[in-house]
């Protein structure tokens, strides 16, 4: 009997159970004007409304130092009229430190992107520069 009863069992489980969030889609790129090996990352929501998860992956200028990151803003920037572009600002030790991200970029359907991206900290001298990107959905 518990043979035949577990095989009952899980198909219920799956069956009743909730159905996965979308996550949208991963899109990879490069940094045509960095440093060789720079790379962003983001995700375009299912709806393709909005890019969270924005990620570079690189060097900036720190202190007159070079310096590898890998860090992105939190939150999403709304995608409007296949194009993106805002500005977020994280604070994490009062304002004087602020981490100040820029994103800006354009979707050519849903096989490419391009667009500029910069993140810095103006009082203590770090910066990446505007960065110029291209990407692409992993597949």
């Amino acid at each position: 009997m518990k043979v035949l009863l577990f095989p009952v069992l899980l198909a219920a489980a799956i069956a009743t159970a909730p159905p996965k969030a979308a996550t949208g889609t991963r899109w990879t790129g490069v940094i045509s004007n960095g440093m060789k090996g720079d790379k962003i990352s983001f995700t375009v929501s299912p709806d393709g409304k909005k890019i969270a998860n924005f990620t570079f992956d690189g060097y900036w200028r720190c202190g007159g130092k070079l310096e590898r990151q890998v860090v992105g803003p939190e939150g999403s920037f709304a995608i409007k009229e296949g194009k993106v572009s805002g500005v977020a600002v994280k604070s994490p030790h009062g304002s004087a430190t602020a981490w100040r991200f820029a994103i800006e970029g354009g979707f050519a359907g849903k096989t490419a992107a391009n667009g500029m991206f910069r993140m810095n900290i103006n009082t203590v001298g770090c910066d990446t520069y505007a960065l110029q990107w291209s990407a692409k959905p992993v597949q």
